[in-house]
């Protein structure tokens, strides 16, 4: 990287284009502002975000992103377009914060969909219950989530009495990416966390949603040491090639498959299935089925959404390498060949 005159970097935002990279120097850091056209691609997934560790080129012409280290992480949804593209949500993370408030009902489908996301993308869960001081069952909810989330630690906190906080800046070593819906009370702990109202915060809606504070991810160092990336509240959480992480949040049911009768068992009504014995006997719940059910369902279906996509863009180039070719032929005056 130094002998192509190229600094280290890491990205702390995006926005439109353009990027915010720390960059060191020999002994002098700085934070930048860079062009990603170099690194622009039709791919989200290649485009670079919150975490990515970069080589950064400056001069007299500007300063600009020119490539992108491999990521060791990356938390990556679904998008709401047509084209089943996936977005990465924060990269290079070693531990994703799942807010969840205990002002309403927690939502257990909801967290073990944010699970699954958490547990593909290669980093360590952990389930943090905001608001603790609005909620008077808190334990008791503290039981069913972690029923919902094996081998999965679930801490309760309230950023206005200080509960909890302590235990949940100790679990934070090197980057952490901060996700959950809109409301769940993540920048209230991101402010906390950091020590200042670094973050905007606005009231909850009267029926538990939230609205969109954070409308950027930024990543932000924490006083204890590690940094943390604060991501916009969720509405829509897609999976997106996401069967490890769904296997890994139902263990349990994926640890019974392999006694099924058949090996293809869908666990519906084939006879032999291990897993409609357990729920007979009570050692699966029917919500932990139909979750289950559900996210393989729906990760089968973007998966294959994505891959005639990719067929099809594939078809596309090389209708145009087969274009190109023939329009060269025939200004050289080439006798063409029959398709």
């Amino acid at each position: 990287m130094a002998e192509a005159g190229l600094l280290p970097g890491r990205v702390i935002r995006v926005d439109r284009g353009r990027c915010d990279v720390v960059i060191a120097d020999g002994d002098t850091v700085a934070t930048v502002h860079a062009d990603t056209g170099p690194v622009s691609d039709p791919d989200p997934l290649r485009l670079p975000c919150t975490g990515d560790w970069a080589a950064v080129s400056t001069g007299p012409a500007g300063t600009f992103v020119q490539a992108l280290l491999p990521r060791g992480t990356a938390v990556v949804r679904s998008t709401s377009s047509r084209r089943s593209e996936g977005q990465v949500l924060a990269a290079n993370v070693d531990t994703v914060v799942i807010a969840a408030s205990l002002a309403v009902e927690p939502d257990l489908a909801r967290i073990e969909r944010f699970l699954a996301l958490a547990w593909e993308s290669g980093a360590q869960p952990l389930i943090v219950l905001t608001k603790a001081d609005l909620a008077s069952d808190a334990d008791q909810i503290r039981a069913d989530v972690e029923l919902a989330a094996p081998g999965v630690d679930v801490l309760v906190v309230s950023a206005t009495t200080g509960r909890g906080m302590d235990v949940l800046a100790a679990c934070l070593p090197g980057t952490t990416a901060l996700i959950g819906q809109s409301g769940a009370g993540k920048s209230t702990i991101a402010n906390a966390l950091l020590g200042n109202a670094v973050m905007e915060v606005q009231q909850t809606r009267g029926d538990g949603k939230g609205r969109h504070t954070t409308t950027t991810r930024e990543l932000l160092p924490l006083p204890g040491g590690g940094v943390l990336i604060d991501t916009p509240g969720l509405r829509g959480v897609g999976m997106f090639d996401s069967s490890d992480g769904v296997q890994q949040v139902f263990s349990e049911i994926e640890a019974l498959t392999g006694d099924c009768r058949f090996a293809d068992c869908t666990h519906v009504a084939e006879p032999g299935c291990a897993v409609l014995e357990a729920l007979a006997d009570g050692l699966v719940t029917q919500r932990r089925l139909d979750s289950y059910r559900k996210l393989l369902r729906e990760n089968e279906w973007i998966a294959s959404r994505t891959d005639a996509r990719l067929r099809a863009e594939r078809k596309k180039e090389w209708r145009a390498v087969v274009k190109g070719s023939q329009e060269a032929r025939k200004i050289q005056g080439i006798p063409q060949k029959p398709m």
